[in-house]
């Protein structure tokens, strides 16, 4: 870092806070509004993440101040905690429709000074954060970084070629875990295909290896269900099919969570469900079983041994090859759960609906053709902590000019790359969901 250059980012970059609100108001610009939300829980934007951006309207100025452009990189400004406000997304794709929300600042970097993507994760390094946490301002319960505050953030710049080969390094393998959880979404989609083909439509492959409904297949009505169901097949409630259940497990304090250990640490609101990893205690061994959180109504499934540090989740064990089944059926019926995501124990409405009980033939072919995919998301999960614990390893080291970016890429060509056998496996998925 001895010939880094300190600079503040006011002089590097043009600092912009938001004032666009979650309304629509007619005779305004229809747009989708990047909220905080979106900018706190991604690492970088583009078009496929956009899509799930809210409605909202704007007028023109706020328009042409506030529509994301590549190189941008945009940070949160409010929180209830100090911990929260600062962190950033990095714009990778021009929008014509995106325009940031309320909350939120933009930054613009100077092209000829500022690489945006080295801002991003220069942004997310201790010394950054530490300073956003020692200057936010606010009163109560409120904290927020005002204009000059942001504008007045210490950065320490190499040259822009090094700027730019440092932000690669580590956008690289953010790439990769977004590809890993791209990957994931599609696995999971292809099961919960087959789920609605073969046990909501109901035309699994019969004795001939035709679609049993569409084929004469005979039908009962059911009327708990109110609806007709394959001839020899049951209904039973949730509560009843499970083996054992417990919403007590060990805590696991923050300081034995590792980046590498014996047992991962799994929390109901982590998105990507392990938080970290142990070498403290025993892990849960029964497999496979469904993760529940009670408050949050976080769904998992899980098919290795792990310890838990959260309260509230419920821990339920079903047959081996009733689990996956269950999992996609209540993944098809959360939202009906009443209070849906609202803070309270939901797990005694869950446990009160019914489910149909497949012949159990069908039950065992079906597990047989899902639970490859399953396996297949759980190693990507794994994947993506590794590859996450490298990147926040590097980050700092980069930083700081402890690590060089040869010595950074020759680490990250270790890691382990994006399965090339994902695309035959995929082909081998849907064949068995076409037949």
């Amino acid at each position: 870092m001895n010939n880094w250059k300190q600079q503040n980012l006011g002089i590097v970059a043009d600092v912009k806070l938001s004032n666009v609100d979650k309304l629509t108001i007619e005779n305004e610009r229809v747009v989708r509004l990047c909220n905080y939300t979106d900018v706190y829980k991604n690492s970088f934007i583009n078009q496929e993440k956009s899509e799930s951006f809210m409605l909202a309207s704007c007028n023109e100025n706020e328009y042409e101040k506030f529509i994301l452009k590549k190189g941008q990189v945009a940070i949160t400004k409010d929180s209830e905690t100090p911990n929260d406000i600062g962190v950033s997304t990095y714009i990778s794709e021009d929008f014509e429709d995106v325009v940031l929300g309320y909350h939120l600042a933009l930054i613009t970097p100077d092209n000829d000074k500022l690489n945006g993507q080295f801002l991003h994760y220069w942004l997310n390094t201790k010394q950054a954060k530490r300073y956003f946490e020692n200057n936010a301002g606010g009163s109560g319960q409120r904290c927020t970084l005002v204009l000059d505050c942001i504008k007045s953030t210490p950065l320490y710049l190499p040259k822009l070629s090094t700027q730019a080969k440092i932000a690669k390094v580590l956008s690289d393998l953010d790439t990769k875990i977004e590809l890993n959880n791209r990957i994931n979404r599609e696995l999971e989609a292809m099961a919960k295909t087959l789920y609605d083909y073969w046990f909501v439509q109901f035309d699994f492959p019969n004795a001939d290896g035709k679609p049993y409904k569409s084929s004469g297949g005979k039908m009962v009505y059911n009327a708990e269900l109110k609806r007709e169901i394959p001839e020899g097949w049951e209904v039973k409630n949730i509560g009843s099919i499970i083996l054992k259940r417990t919403d007590k497990t060990t805590s696991i304090e923050s300081k034995n969570i590792l980046n590498e250990g014996l047992y991962p640490v799994i929390t109901q609101d982590n998105g990507d469900f392990i938080s970290g990893f142990t070498n403290k205690n025993n892990p849960i061994t029964d497999l496979p079983l469904i993760v529940f959180g009670d408050h949050s109504c976080t769904l998992r499934y899980i098919d290795f041994p792990f310890l838990r540090g959260a309260d509230g989740t419920q821990i339920m064990y079903f047959e081996a090859d009733l689990t996956i089944y269950v999992y996609l059926f209540l993944q098809k019926i959360i939202t009906q759960i009443p209070g849906y995501g609202k803070y309270e124990r939901h797990y005694k409405y869950l446990k009160e609906f019914n489910i149909v009980i497949p012949n159990a033939k069908y039950l065992r072919e079906f597990q047989k053709i899902v639970e490859p995919i399953f396996n297949k998301i759980s190693k990507s999960r794994f994947q993506n902590q590794h590859l996450t614990a490298l990147r926040d390893w590097l980050l700092p080291m980069l930083m700081n000019g402890q690590v060089t970016v040869k010595e950074a890429e020759e680490r990250l060509s270790m890691a382990a790359e994006p399965s090339v056998e994902y695309k035959k496996e995929e082909k081998l998925y849907e064949n068995k969901i076409r037949k």
